[in-house]
């Protein structure tokens, strides 16, 4: 194995770098602090000595190549120099001046760089305000009043609920009130009374005249013949219609089928089966007649002829 050159050995200890060749980067590196020495390479079987990155051979400071302690540059047994492995030896020892930059700091590029900025203090925060019972009280009742919880009811719908089922139980009340006092009163049928006064005898002095002074509130006809006055109803026979007196033809039209009666009673024409019903006809007290309809004669069972039929005068 061939020794490497001391000097050059401790060149690159030191990071040093010839002068005349141009860096890398530019400009010669700055020397390091401290650098771990590059392996040796491994001496060639031919004896060359190594070469650096330009291709030069490492020179001492002064100016010459290291040599072995022969004098001579060791040679392999062929007394040629193997290039490849000269060129390996180049690179490796062009290598260390580079990672040796690469790790060392100097003290000047430490004072150039910029000083890290120091962190803005934070903002005081603003003094917190003091709530009082009263505020704290009124905001809860603002928030359950205007978000009320789940499945929960506001104070605002639990009132008009309140108020709606008052309304209806008041109404409920008053209906069923109102059907327990009807049962109170039974079911009358207010018709007009069955007897009525008509005043006296001199008021129907007409022969042959029919008066319907009563016909409305009554349903009665006085008819005065020449010699009695009698009160006929004015229900049709057929189907209970109103018939009305026609003077001028001298009968009792009804409008509802056409049926006919003579101013007697006597039905004539239409389908009337019977002629119309008497009332019975007194003579009262005070001398005035007295008409009751809850007794009632018919011609076609012969009771025209009773003396209360018919009033003589």
């Amino acid at each position: 194995m061939a020794e490497q050159s001391p000097k050059s050995t401790k060149g690159l200890q030191a990071g040093w770098w010839p002068p005349s060749l141009p860096h890398k980067g530019g400009a010669a590196p700055a020397p390091a602090v401290s650098a771990p020495a590059p392996p040796a390479a491994a001496a060639a079987p031919t004896g060359q000595a190594p070469k650096s990155a330009s291709g030069q051979m490492s020179k001492s400071s002064g100016g010459q190549s290291p040599k072995a302690s022969g004098g001579q540059s060791p040679k392999s047994s062929g007394g040629q120099l193997p290039k490849a492995s000269a060129g390996q030896a180049s690179k490796a020892s062009a290598g260390a001046p580079a990672a040796a930059a690469a790790v060392a700091v100097t003290p000047a590029a430490k004072a150039s760089a910029p000083a890290p900025k120091a962190p803005a203090a934070p903002k005081p925060a603003p003094p917190a305000q003091v709530l009082t019972k009263e505020m704290r009280d009124a905001v809860g009742r603002k928030i359950v009043a205007d978000y009320p919880p789940a499945g929960s009811m506001s104070r605002r719908a639990f009132i008009s609920w309140c108020g709606v089922a008052w309304t209806t139980f008041a109404a409920a009340s008053a209906a069923g009130g109102a059907i327990c006092a009807r049962f109170m009163f039974p079911n009358v049928l207010f018709e007009p009374p069955m007897s009525f006064k008509a005043g006296p005898p001199s008021e129907f002095s007409s022969i042959g005249m029919v008066y319907e002074h009563f016909k409305a509130q009554f349903g009665v006809w006085m008819v005065r013949d020449e010699k009695s006055i009698f009160a006929l109803s004015t229900v049709c026979t057929h189907l209970g219609c109103t018939p009305n007196w026609l003077a001028a033809e001298l009968k009792f039209k009804c409008p509802c089928h056409g049926s006919g009666f003579y101013k007697t009673g006597i039905n004539f024409e239409g389908p009337a089966p019977r002629p119309l019903e008497r009332y019975r006809i007194v003579l009262a007290d005070d001398g005035q007649i007295l008409v009751d309809k809850s007794k009632k004669y018919q011609w076609e069972m012969g009771q025209w002829t009773d003396p209360e039929s018919f009033l003589v005068v």
